[in-house]
Parts: C-alpha cells; sequence; structure tokens
C-alpha cells in the first residue's frame, strides 16, 4: 500500500546519483510516495548507476536505472507504482524473463541487503 504523503510541488534542482543520500522520499510519475531510498546501487569505478534498493510499505524493493525519472535535492520521481517494483532476489534471473541486466541489478540489491553491515 502506498504511503499518502504526495511529492512537493518543487524536488529542488536535478541531483547526481552521486550525491543521492539514504532516506530521501521516492516519488512515482503521479506524485505519490512509494517509500524511501534505502541504497544507491551503482559502480564507483566506471561511474554507472545501476539503481536504487527502495524501502517500500511492502519491504525493500529495487529500481533499476531506467525505472528512475529524476533525482533531484529533495526527492526521486521513478517511472512506476510501488506495486510495479520488482523484490531482491538471489534468484533474480528466474524471474526477469531473460532481462539480464534487471536481473543483475536484482542480484545486487540482493547481496547488498544480505550482507553484514
Amino acid at each position: 500500500m502506498p504511503d499518502t504523503e504526495s511529492a512537493p510541488e518543487d524536488l529542488g534542482a536535478p541531483q547526481s546519483f552521486l550525491v543521492l543520500s539514504d532516506g530521501t522520499p521516492v516519488f512515482d510519475r503521479a506524485g505519490d510516495r512509494v517509500g524511501a531510498v534505502e541504497h544507491v546501487l551503482s559502480d564507483d569505478r566506471e561511474d554507472i548507476f545501476h539503481g536504487l534498493v527502495i524501502e517500500t510499505a511492502d519491504g525493500h524493493r529495487y529500481a533499476a536505472a531506467g525505472q528512475v525519472d529524476g533525482i533531484y535535492e529533495h526527492g526521486v520521481i521513478i517511472a512506476v507504482s510501488a506495486d510495479g517494483l520488482a523484490e531482491p532476489s538471489e534468484d533474480a534471473a528466474a524471474r526477469t524473463a531473460g532481462d539480464d541486466s534487471l536481473a543483475d541489478g536484482l542480484r545486487r540489491a540482493w547481496h547488498w541487503l544480505v550482507q553484514p553491515k
């Protein structure tokens, strides 16, 4: 169930994933709050953004880079609703119907979630 909070009218200036903070609110295109950024998945050496681990009301979900419409000072906009986000999984390949980049991102998210902190 999505959070009832709506996106503010002005999310601020566009930002890079490199400065995106954990806890930043995440909204869908309709302005409904989906959750909050839990972790940014990226390859720092190659400066590649893979996606976001998002804490939602239904648990952790993964938004691939292609599902992120914008990163701003006060929020992130994603292209899908909360129920359109995949749950991270160790066995992601079986659930992604041949989409290797999505499967790779879901595995990365899963490994980040289960590693000791």
